[in-house]
């Protein structure tokens, strides 16, 4: 029976060579020639289709790669709930901070280039920032009200500050600190909706809320390394990702806008949300955004990001297309938070993580609420986009779904995590 189904499995990767699901697919293989379980693979389904009956999400596109090929590769549920069209293999979905490893390549690729190395100061590369300053909390010993002064930064923020979110700027819907809070809505800190200007120049008037290098806290410093990119490359940071990234590696649907004969594939979230029974408004990719976001504006597919993080696992190659040195590809996925290095705001990091640069790095087998094994490197978009890669084990995953940002999309990935996991048969 088994090499009965093995012969299925090998005339179905033979179809998608031909045929194909997209031009840029990995090569498939049968799931026992990687060392998975066909049987235990054919779990992960009905889990998923159990959630999606539960309402978690409309749809999901799943891609798990073994020492490059694929041995499992489904959608699943609806691509937009409106209309009840099914999902589809080459879906395209809002990717959110799965950008971020994109823009953290992309400086690295300058770094390889003599053309920055991480420890120079942002100010070398955007002056506006050469005199920042940091709010410190203090405690009146009358009143014991808490007031807030302005100190100057004790050292420059890096771009190694912003590759492992240790700089000091934040997001501010999410921090802890409730005078970078109250600053960044009154000056309008954000990513949306302003120019690449104004981001910095808004940016630069509030205090950091944390001496750089010393605290790990999520938030803009990405949407920062992508203004280094233009400001280094003369070009915008979208046109910068297409050439350098997206177009060698075949990414064909990875963009930061879905054009007009793409729309269709757009996957769609609920319209309500299930747990808050408030509208879920998420990006609108079908419009240019005033800045490309090097946090949080790209859009993309299954199959893509799947060859992008595939590079990465092949230590910076892919199809004899380089575009880091393994060294570099070691170094980026390295812990670089100290031992004193401290935590704050709402997006932590799990038991036994650290962060690299650009990716959460897991630093111990154990302790994680979910399989996996010391070594590997993840991240995730808020809407429901995921993916992890373990060189131990040299696997691949990408989970792309479509919903309300919150704790829920956590869950989702580790649910599908571990039915990945319990598949490993080798």
């Amino acid at each position: 029976m088994k090499g009965f189904r093995n012969v299925i499995w090998s005339l179905l990767a033979a179809f998608c060579a031909v045929a194909g699901t997209s031009a840029a697919d990995l090569p498939s293989v049968a799931p026992e020639e990687a060392g998975f379980s066909s049987e235990r693979l054919a779990r992960i389904g009905p889990v998923i289709k159990g959630e999606i009956e539960k309402g978690q999400y409309p749809g999901a596109v799943i891609l798990v790669a073994r020492k490059g090929k694929i041995v499992y590769f489904e959608s699943i549920g609806q691509l937009d709930p409106a209309s009840g069209k099914r999902m589809t293999k080459d879906a395209i979905f809002r990717l959110y901070s799965m950008t971020k490893p994109y823009t953290s390549v992309a400086i690295m690729m300058l770094m390889e280039e003599g053309k920055l190395r991480v420890s120079d100061p942002v100010s070398k590369f955007i002056p506006a920032f050469a005199n920042l300053q940091v709010s410190v909390p203090t405690t009146d010993p009358y009143t014991g009200a808490t007031r807030y002064v302005n100190v100057p930064v004790e050292r420059d923020v890096t771009i190694q500050d912003l590759l492992r979110h240790t700089s000091g700027f934040v997001y501010g819907g999410f921090t802890a600190h409730a005078k970078v809070k109250e600053l960044y809505a009154k000056e309008g800190v954000d990513w949306k909706d302003v120019t690449p200007a104004e981001q910095i120049e808004r940016l630069a008037k509030v205090p950091l809320a944390h001496q750089p290098g010393s605290t790990f806290e999520y938030g803009l410093s990405v949407d920062v390394l992508g203004r280094v990119i233009e400001v280094i490359s003369g070009m915008p940071l979208s046109q910068f990702l297409q050439e350098r990234i997206f177009t060698p590696l075949g990414m064909t649907d990875s963009a930061f806008i879905v054009p007009k004969d793409k729309l269709d594939r757009l996957a769609q979230p609920f319209a309500t949300d299930k747990a808050t029974n408030t509208p879920v408004n998420l990006l609108d990719v079908t419009v240019p955004q005033k800045n490309d976001a090097g946090g949080a504006g790209s859009v993309g597919t299954a199959s893509d990001y799947a060859r992008f993080l595939q590079m990465m696992a092949n230590g910076g190659q892919l199809d004899g297309v380089r575009l880091l040195s393994r060294t570099t590809v070691a170094y980026m996925t390295a812990d670089h938070l100290g031992p004193d290095t401290k935590f704050s705001g709402v997006t932590t990091l799990p038991a036994g993580t650290g962060f690299g640069l650009g990716f959460a790095v897991r630093r111990e087998t154990g302790r994680f609420e979910v399989t996996g094994n010391a070594g590997e490197y993840y991240w995730a978009g808020a809407a429901g986009t995921g993916f992890y890669v373990d060189p131990k084990d040299d696997i691949v995953c990408v989970w792309m779904t479509q919903g309300q940002p919150g704790m829920p999309r956590r869950y989702d990935r580790y649910l599908f995590k571990q039915m990945v996991y319990q598949a490993i048969a080798d």
